[in-house]
């Protein structure tokens, strides 16, 4: 096969669309590259949240990464499942959700959890419950910073020490860090990007070496998303969480030309009808493509020049002028603009390998639980 055609499925006639496709060796070149870029698995904690496997997660575990970041309960207990040894959730604990996270902690004692916090009514209530539940346990929180993304954190100042001195004082609790994102940040020009990392990053710094200095430990600095791993990687101080480079997807192929990183999940779509002259409807609708950004949702491989006309909730008609090659029932594989919420649209992955459709990997983490 044609290495331009890596991408082709020689059975995919036993294939059901729509499906997401996931192609098991280009995943393991993507950990062998994210690796290589951090320069240490110490350093490297990959965020669950794109592919939502067991699989992806001990893949990563052969390859010496034993932490790992995610965004809901049940993507860490589908971690802690598959092995891994420290598991940060870095969302927000409120409400059900501290005693779900007290219950991991008792259900998997060989998995380190780890929370973040940015509000001291949260940090209270938070070692209230781990008093009450685990008298004998105190839980690692990192204090979450708001570097510039305006979504969750505390600005680096006084407010942000004075948290992170409620943490150290309460019971239950250990000071465990910082914990930054930069979502923010997504310029195309690396030099750009790196220049804004960088003033985003100073004052989480700062914060760091004030706390260190009023005799405050502070064990990690977790940071950075996707496009801003090449540069959080240059410091040795910093534990970096990529997600999307498990899969990597077209939205990050265009704006992060300098990241060199295999597309290893496409969608499976077929035609399904020619409503009129130089289109055809394919069975990718928004309920199997990432629908949350403007047009172009997806990248057909074949058909790159395709146009989106309409999109619901079972179709996608695209305009093309070789809309004439393509018959009712031709299958068409494309790149999400966005992977990780097209994830979330199936219930299971089938796997691509040496070309065929091999086996099937069930997405547990994309339901909101799964036993706790």
């Amino acid at each position: 096969m044609r290495i331009a055609d890596w991408y082709r499925v020689v059975n995919v006639a036993e294939v059901a669309s729509p499906a997401l496709l996931v192609y098991p060796d280009r995943v393991e070149e993507n950990t062998r590259r994210m690796v290589s870029l951090v320069g240490s698995v110490d350093r490297l904690r990959p965020h669950v949240k794109t592919h939502k496997l067991a699989e992806v997660v001990r893949l990563q575990l052969g390859h010496g990464i034993t932490r790992f970041k995610c965004a809901t309960i049940a993507e860490a207990e589908m971690t802690a499942v598959a092995g891994a040894l420290d598991v940060l959730i870095a969302y927000p604990l409120v409400g059900p959700n501290i005693l779900r996270f007290l219950e991991l902690i008792r259900t998997f004692p060989a998995t380190k959890f780890r929370a973040i916090a940015d509000d001291a009514d949260a940090i209270r209530a938070l070692s209230a419950v781990v008093v009450e539940f685990l008298p004998d346990q105190s839980v690692d929180v990192l204090l979450d910073i708001d570097c510039g993304m305006h979504r969750t954190g505390v600005a680096p100042g006084p407010e942000a020490e004075a948290l992170y001195h409620l943490i150290a004082s309460l019971p239950g609790l250990r000071p465990g860090g910082l914990h930054a994102y930069d979502g923010h940040i997504g310029d195309s020009d690396l030099a750009v990007r790196t220049r804004r990392v960088e003033e985003a990053f100073a004052p989480v710094r700062s914060l760091r070496d004030a706390l260190l200095r009023e005799g405050l430990p502070v064990p990690h600095l977790i940071a950075g998303g996707t496009p801003t791993f090449p540069i959080d990687a240059r410091h040795p101080d910093v534990e970096c969480t990529p997600g999307t480079t498990a899969f990597w997807d077209r939205s990050y192929q265009i704006k992060c030309p300098d990241l060199d990183f295999l597309h290893a999940a496409l969608v499976l779509t077929r035609v399904v009808s020619k409503p009129g002259r130089n289109l055809l409807c394919l069975d990718l609708g928004y309920k199997a493509i990432a629908a949350e950004n403007p047009h172009p949702r997806v990248h057909l491989l074949d058909i790159p020049e395709a146009i989106a006309v309409g999109h619901s909730e079972e179709h996608l008609v695209i305009e093309s002028p070789r809309a004439t090659e393509f018959a009712v029932g031709t299958p068409l594989y494309g790149i999400p603009w966005h992977i990780c919420p097209t994830v979330a649209l199936y219930a299971e992955a089938v796997t691509v390998t040496d070309g065929y459709a091999t086996g099937r990997w069930q997405i547990d983490a994309r339901a909101r639980k799964l036993t706790t």
